[in-house]
């Protein structure tokens, strides 16, 4: 029996594309007040569209799939245990109900609404919705990674063909970088074409899983940031590893990721982006 079935994968984007027409985009445009509030820092936030869109797709989930454990970002700050039902949960739903917070709140039309599924700790299905754009990314292991959306034909997901290093574009995150890491990756950004941020992980997978650019880094891995998008990556034909080339697994929160087209690039930027600076 599959871990996840096409159906299955269907239902969550339904899920989400309903949540994002009812509780997201009418904050967004202002037709619903949308109140916001500090977490940790001035950046990272959570609105009142977080708090009712991670509610709906829980209760939307927990119908569909009974029994199963449910890790929203906003119910793992304020039960940090949560997080353990990733490893061990015959199933579970990893639920980032809106990713790119700073954006939505700024009236930036870049975030996306992310859910993973794992089995006993390995990611099964990822699914990244575009809320503006009406469309949704979507993977299940071992089947392929896609895109489907109103008013668009479902096409395959691919990543860019490998390219030398000097021509690599993407996404190098220093922010959380610890020194003197952080200072290395920095002053190494000057081997590769182009390093941009979107100040949203959902729109750099999606651009990834697309062949749009060629690496992603990143150090700091909540899994509702990272798990739906990890599998994305990986189905459309991607290699990732932690910097130390072990395996992702959705309940490591550090030890950073990298991105790439294959196993030889993802060799080749990691001894120029982590090695010794120029």
């Amino acid at each position: 029996m599959k871990l996840f079935t096409h159906r299955d994968a269907l239902l969550v984007h339904e899920i989400l594309a309903d949540v994002a027409r009812a509780e997201v985009m009418p904050r967004f445009n202002g037709t619903i007040a949308n109140e916001a509030r500090e977490k940790t820092s001035a950046f990272d936030i959570v609105t009142d569209a977080d708090e009712a869109a991670e509610r709906e797709i829980s209760a939307r989930l927990r119908k569909a799939f009974p029994g199963a454990a449910l890790v929203g970002e906003e119910a793992a700050g304020r039960d940090p245990d949560l997080m353990g039902q990733i490893a061990s949960a015959d199933l579970a739903f990893v639920i980032d109900p809106i990713d790119g917070t700073k954006n939505f709140s700024s009236g930036v039309p870049l975030f996306g609404m992310m859910v993973a599924a794992t089995v006993r700790g390995e990611v099964v299905f990822g699914a990244i919705h575009d809320p503006v754009c009406q469309d949704t990314s979507l993977a299940i292991r071992g089947e392929g990674a896609w895109r489907q959306g109103a008013g668009r034909p479902t096409t395959d997901l691919k990543v860019a063909p490998a390219v030398p290093v000097r021509d690599m574009q993407g996404v190098a995150g220093t922010n959380f970088l610890p020194q003197p890491l952080r200072a290395t990756v920095t002053q190494n950004l000057s081997r590769i074409a182009l390093n941009f941020w979107l100040r949203c992980a959902a729109h750099e997978y999606r651009m990834v899983a697309a062949g749009h650019c060629h690496l992603l880094l990143y150090y700091r891995l909540m899994p509702w940031d990272h798990a739906a998008g990890w599998l994305l990556h990986q189905e459309a034909g991607g290699y990732s590893a932690h910097f130390d080339a072990s395996a992702y697994r959705p309940a490591h929160t550090s030890g950073g990721l990298l991105c790439a087209p294959d196993r030889a690039s993802w060799e080749e930027i990691r001894e120029a982006l982590l090695g010794p600076p120029i």
